[in-house]
């Protein structure tokens, strides 16, 4: 973030926002880290001495700082007709704006298409769940985020990693030798869908590999599992949910509260530059809208040197 922007009243407008290393288009999944109710129940913990750099000088342009931009999404479902339907953002279950369709663009810019049955679009800013009937608009509530960092003083014995997130709506094509991304981000999953589950899958280059340090991935309720495979069909990682079996916070039955994390033995397993990896997320084979496969992975360029003691 500049020390002077230009516009003073909005800092962000000449901002540099630097994006992870997944491929995805534009402004596609840019972000660092992004869970929803499944991220109080996944480690984020990077393995010593892998570390996420930050701050560093040299990566920092003049006049500028580095600054984390925080963007939190809560959907409010007290008195809702159907809770559930309401978190898969669908559109019949939100009270949307008689122009809805007409006003808003697709993740590819072009108009909503009056098909669109829910997901992401349905759950914007300012628009809420329908409500039971009888029941009031709930009053307005404070919340509050909690959050833990744990960080270190950089030396010469932490190791960078670079994350990457890789979704499976990816519809990877090529024009000649460049390689086009079109994430997706969401899809759904049909009604009368046949057999018990629904496979979505991407095949998705790597411009450049590494060591594979941490894998998890990103999904919704409904989710059976996420799975990564190397180009020769071997198993990088497969994360899998764990589902909410109470009513207190972070264990909400039928919620997805948590997902599996990989922490392969350090050089173990090695993704090759250019190499083809795939990326499989399933679901139950029920109908459900915004539906979400996304890997999270931390790859780093090189192992950890044994230390010698003078």
């Amino acid at each position: 973030m500049s020390h002077q922007p230009k516009d003073p009243h909005n800092p962000l407008k000449d901002a540099i926002f630097k994006r992870n290393e997944g491929k995805c288009n534009s402004f596609i999944l840019p972000y660092h880290w992004g869970l929803g109710t499944d991220s109080r129940g996944t480690s984020s913990k990077i393995p010593d001495p892998f570390a996420v750099e930050q701050g560093n000088p040299a990566n920092i342009p003049p006049g500028y700082e580095e600054k984390w931009l925080l963007n939190i999404m809560a959907i409010d479902t007290r008195g809702a007709k159907n809770k559930k339907a309401c978190t898969e953002c669908r559109c019949d279950h939100f009270n949307l704006p008689k122009d809805f369709y007409n006003s808003t663009m697709d993740i590819d810019g072009n108009r909503l298409s009056p098909h669109y049955k829910g997901g992401i679009f349905c759950c914007q800013d300012g628009l809420q769940c329908k409500l039971k009937k009888g029941t009031h608009e709930a009053p307005t509530r404070k919340l509050s985020l909690r959050y833990k960092i744990t960080w270190v003083d950089w030396d010469e014995y932490q190791i960078p990693v670079k994350f990457y997130i890789l979704d499976s709506t990816d519809r990877v094509r090529r024009n000649g030798t460049e390689i086009i991304h079109d994430c997706q981000v969401e899809y759904t999953i049909p009604k009368n869908c046949s057999g018990d589950y629904h496979v979505q899958k991407a095949n998705i280059p790597m411009e450049k590999g590494g060591y594979l340090i941490y894998g998890t991935a990103h999904m919704h309720a409904g989710a059976v599992n996420a799975t990564l495979y190397g180009q020769d069909g071997r198993t990088l990682c497969t994360s899998t949910p764990k589902y909410g079996t109470g009513k207190e916070p972070g264990n909400e039955k039928g919620y997805n509260v948590g997902l599996s994390v990989c922490y392969p033995k350090p050089g173990s397993i090695k993704i090759n530059d250019g190499e083809i990896l795939t990326v499989e997320s399933r679901y139950k084979s029920n109908f459900l809208t915004g539906a979400m496969g996304q890997m999270y992975i931390y790859l780093a360029e090189k192992l950890p040197q044994e230390r010698t003691t003078p």
